[in-house]
């Protein structure tokens, strides 16, 4: 009994420390370590923020660029910070770890940053001042301004692709699958990770931006800047609390040899008997620290690599865990592609949303509002909307559903996708309300409409609460439904839609403001706000956000939950239900439990949504 005892005290999960060796429970993870991970999160998205929630007016006002110029290089290099993310997965997954790949990673990004602080401070790196009312009469930025400039600002991007898949993936993995108080406390931490977030964000969108606009950029990029130094050393502080998931190879290999596998013996049948399939021995994964899943009916096609023909070369013969990890990355992508209309939305809270507040009076009192300030807001919003959803939604939906997380993962997603299209909706209204005002007063040429600001209020603060739903859901739900060697990965998906999100967002800016200036017409987008017609710009996003949530609605239909590793979900639906149930001990435990609390049988039978 005292054995047993002493191996429960060890994770059951794989997690080791630096140097390979297994971890004690009492001694590593938990809260314990997640609080320098969070608090990180803190100064780390008060730095990013700092740069990105304003620099549409710096771009305007420091560099001269017009409003499409302008909103695209914003959302080209926040379709980047984005997307880079699947490199830092990779390097983590395959090569050095989550640790030292966000280390590293880390060191980049800092040095983006004091660049970036340097060519804003120094008056040889930046275009004279201009007084212009219209940017285009300006002195342009020379092309060694724009190089140091863009140059910082992207070598902050590389930075980011290797801290932003991994910081997040670390703080989970503090968590033990196996133990279900830990389950319990990971179901709630992605909740609170956003938390963290919108924490930071906060200080940015009101203390930092007011800096910038009214003190300088030397000053108010010079504290993000050392924000980021902060943040990167107290995660460092926390070395010795910190779980580490072993590197397991290349995720995109194991997934390409899998694929390659399948069409060659496109014409191979498969086996009735699921046992025939090529798997390893039980034991294989144990040394490994990794879980066996049993083979599914789902995307049958794929089970063709794991039949046996007498080839044991990788590309032609795969282990049905292997193929399984396969599909469970690959049944995401329909739901990732309904992420991306949502997050083309989100790209204009930092460009076109910020670009209608120059336009209106500012003015409170002696204090003058910095329009990106308004995005605080969407922070504020979204820091409200997550304390009641954790504390006391998930709480009412737990008694009527008995899910553990109140609702599923996707049912979360769907309220958020729909609240979109009431912001667009809305913004589009506000947008023709305020175009009125405009005319009436003899404004169409530009100059400063007579309404406060804060009539564009209702769509951050939308923004927010959607947020809280749909982003909160995403992260977590690529992060859950990922394999477990394949978590980075999982959870640069998440991130991979904002960065496609703000790409689209500049295609379709660009592409909007050519083809409705064709023939001699106006146009919808110019740098004269007070003559464009972003409402017709909404009200097309507004549609789009109905047709992709009908798109979302029809993926969902045919998408299969992952079947949990560990029967710790199953114990927490159990609890809910009131019945008292034993605790699996770790061999048990690697029967697959259903998404929901359902349980399975060792087949690996999986749960529709």
């Amino acid at each position: 009994m005292a054995v047993e005892e002493g191996i429960d005290e060890y994770t059951q999960d794989g997690t080791v420390d630096l140097k390979g060796n297994p971890v004690l429970r009492s001694k590593r993870g938990g809260w314990t370590a997640c609080w320098f991970v969070v608090v990180y999160e803190v100064f780390e998205r008060m730095a990013y923020y700092g740069i990105s929630s304003n620099l549409v007016v710096y771009l305007t006002n420091k560099l001269h660029q017009g409003t499409v110029t302008s909103s695209n290089n914003v959302t080209n290099w926040v379709g980047t910070i984005w997307i880079t993310p699947i490199l830092g997965a990779y390097v983590a997954d395959a090569h050095l770890g989550r640790y030292w790949t966000f280390i590293i990673a880390s060191i980049i990004y800092l040095s983006g940053m004091i660049l970036l602080t340097l060519s804003v401070s120094l008056n040889n790196l930046k275009p004279p001042r201009c007084v212009e009312a219209n940017v285009e009469n300006c002195k342009k930025a020379s092309t060694l301004h724009l190089a140091i400039f863009y140059g910082a600002l992207y070598t902050l991007a590389v930075g980011t692709g290797g801290t932003k898949p991994n910081i997040s993936t670390i703080g989970a993995d503090q968590f033990d699958e196996f133990d279900p108080k830990e389950k319990a406390h990971k179901l709630s931490f992605f909740n609170w990770w956003m938390f963290s977030i919108f924490f930071g964000t906060l200080f940015a969108n009101t203390v930092l931006v007011y800096v910038q606009d009214n003190v300088g950029w030397t000053l108010g990029y010079g504290l993000p800047t050392l924000g980021l130094a902060i943040s990167i050393a107290i995660f460092v502080a926390g070395t010795s609390f910190y779980r580490h998931k072993v590197p397991t190879g290349s995720p995109f290999t194991r997934m390409a040899r899998v694929l390659v596998a399948a069409v060659r013996k496109w014409r191979v049948p498969i086996p009735n008997d699921p046992k025939e399939l090529y798997e390893l021995d039980l034991e294989e994964y144990a040394k490994k620290g990794k879980y066996r899943i049993d083979s599914t009916p789902t995307m049958r096609y794929l089970t063709k690599a794991s039949v046996k023909t007498g080839s044991t070369n990788p590309w032609m013969l795969c282990a049905v865990t292997q193929v399984e990890e396969t599909k469970q990355m690959l049944r995401m992508i329909p739901i990732l592609v309904a992420t991306f209309v949502p997050s083309t939305m989100g790209a204009q809270i930092n460009t076109l949303f910020i670009k209608q507040g120059t336009t209106l009076q500012r003015t409170v009192g002696t204090f003058k509002i910095p329009p990106a300030s308004l995005a605080a807001f969407v922070t504020i919003s979204m820091l409200i909307s997550v304390v009641l959803y954790d504390r006391f939604f998930v709480k009412i939906m737990q008694k009527w559903t008995r899910n553990p997380r109140g609702i599923t993962l996707l049912q979360r997603m769907g309220i958020g996708l729909l609240i979109h299209i009431v912001i667009m909706t809305v913004a589009s209204f506000t947008e023709r309300y305020r175009l009125s005002v405009a005319k009436e007063h003899g404004l169409i040429n530009g100059g400063q409409v007579p309404l406060t600001i804060f009539i564009l209020l209702p769509q951050f603060v939308l923004m927010g609460t959607a947020d809280a739903f749909l982003e909160v859901a995403k992260i977590e739900f690529f992060y859950d439904q990922a394999p477990e060697s394949m978590k980075s990965l999982g959870t640069s998906y998440s991130m991979t839609t904002l960065g496609v999100g703000n790409f689209i967002s500049s295609f379709l800016l660009s592409t909007v403001s050519h083809i409705t200036k064709e023939h001699g017409h106006q146009g919808w987008i110019l740098n004269n706000l007070n003559a464009s017609h972003l409402d017709y710009y909404y009200a097309f996003f507004a549609i789009l956000n109905v047709l992709n949530f009908v798109f979302f609605l029809f993926v969902i239909k045919y998408y299969v939950y992952k079947a949990e590793v560990s029967d710790s979900i199953r114990v927490l639906t159990e609890e809910l239900k009131g019945m008292k149930v034993k605790v699996p001990n770790q061999e048990e435990s690697r029967t697959q439990i259903g998404d929901g609390g359902m349980e399975t049988n060792k087949s690996h039978t999986e749960v529709k949504c």
